[in-house]
């Protein structure tokens, strides 16, 4: 792909210096070679690839989707106990017509950014943020949207100290006692935890390359060989992949993402995410709190079961 490409950008920059006549026979063929080399490549990933293409740094974040789909987003902060934590944004928003509460876990996508907001790992304090606006919703009779995107929660000394594992609980639990409907997207990693406090939802959809696990293929690998090496082999037996979670009806579909992958076209990726969040909150409609909490810890304790 990277040879093609590289040959394209070439041929483009002699078109567009001389005669783009005598050579765009030779472009329209190298491009028709790419598209097919890109869907043959795509269409075959292994799960490590996948965890790859999931990782990938410009696909889009948590941040692009709240500018993209949502409107007057108005970003609220602080857990009301300790302070703010930047890897989980959230807030009050319209999406497509219906007021909604947003949460989700920002990477950053330069150093900076990516520092300021811990690379997505949250520490305790991000989690009651969250279990704050979920309440919020829940008052107010909001539907909630996660968008999950983290490696997993931050495992530092400090917020261990903060009681991380109570955090994450509290949230799991917050998910769970919701009136309201809820939807979580995995647009990127869901790791562990850290991913399911805000993703126990009554619609968990994934997108096409993203992955969801208990632990990082790189850390399965460590603690059953103590060998990193072996993060390939782990990623096979783990069955982090969005095609073999809905075969096991961990999550509920699948979003397509565009040939090669949502970093190659982030618009066309996020507004297929959008479609598939009106979807599911349309299902829901008409759904009183009761019915609600009732098909959402049905959903959860038929995971074991199906197992």
């Amino acid at each position: 792909m990277a040879e093609l490409e590289a040959k394209l950008e070439e041929l483009r920059a002699m078109a567009a210096q001389g005669d783009a006549v005598a050579i765009g026979d030779d472009i329209t063929r190298l491009e028709g070679k790419a598209r097919d080399a890109l869907l043959q490549l795509y269409a075959n990933l292994s799960p490590s690839q996948k965890t790859q293409v999931a990782r990938h740094p410009l696909r889009p974040h948590f941040s692009d989707y709240a500018a993209s789909l949502f409107e007057e987003f108005d970003p609220l902060a602080g857990d009301r106990k300790f302070g703010d934590d930047n890897a989980i944004l959230g807030g009050l928003a319209r999406f497509r017509g219906r007021a909604v509460c947003l949460i989700g876990q920002e990477k950053g996508s330069t150093t900076e950014t990516r520092i300021k907001h811990n690379f997505g790992m949250a520490r305790p304090e991000g989690y009651r943020k969250a279990v704050r606006l979920m309440e919020l919703a829940d008052r107010f009779s909001l539907p909630v949207i996660s968008l999950v995107d983290t490696a997993g929660a931050f495992p530092g000394l400090d917020a261990e100290e903060r009681g991380q594992a109570e955090a994450i609980a509290r949230s799991t639990d917050a998910c769970l006692s919701l009136g309201v409907p809820n939807v979580a997207v995995i647009i990127g990693e869901g790791g562990s935890g850290g991913a399911i406090a805000i993703a126990t939802a009554n619609r968990v959809l994934m997108l096409e390359h993203a992955i969801y696990s208990v632990i990082s293929p790189e850390g399965a690998a460590s603690i059953l060989w103590r060998d990193t090496a072996k993060a390939q082999e782990a990623a096979m037996n783990m069955k982090i992949t969005a095609q073999d979670l809905l075969r096991f009806h961990v999550i509920d579909s699948i979003i397509a993402e565009p040939p090669g992958g949502a970093h190659r076209a982030p618009e066309v990726a996020m507004q297929a995410a959008g479609d598939a969040i009106e979807a599911a909150l349309g299902e829901m409609d008409g759904m009183d709190p009761a019915a609600l909490r009732k098909a959402r810890r049905e959903k959860f304790l038929a995971i074991g079961r199906n197992l």
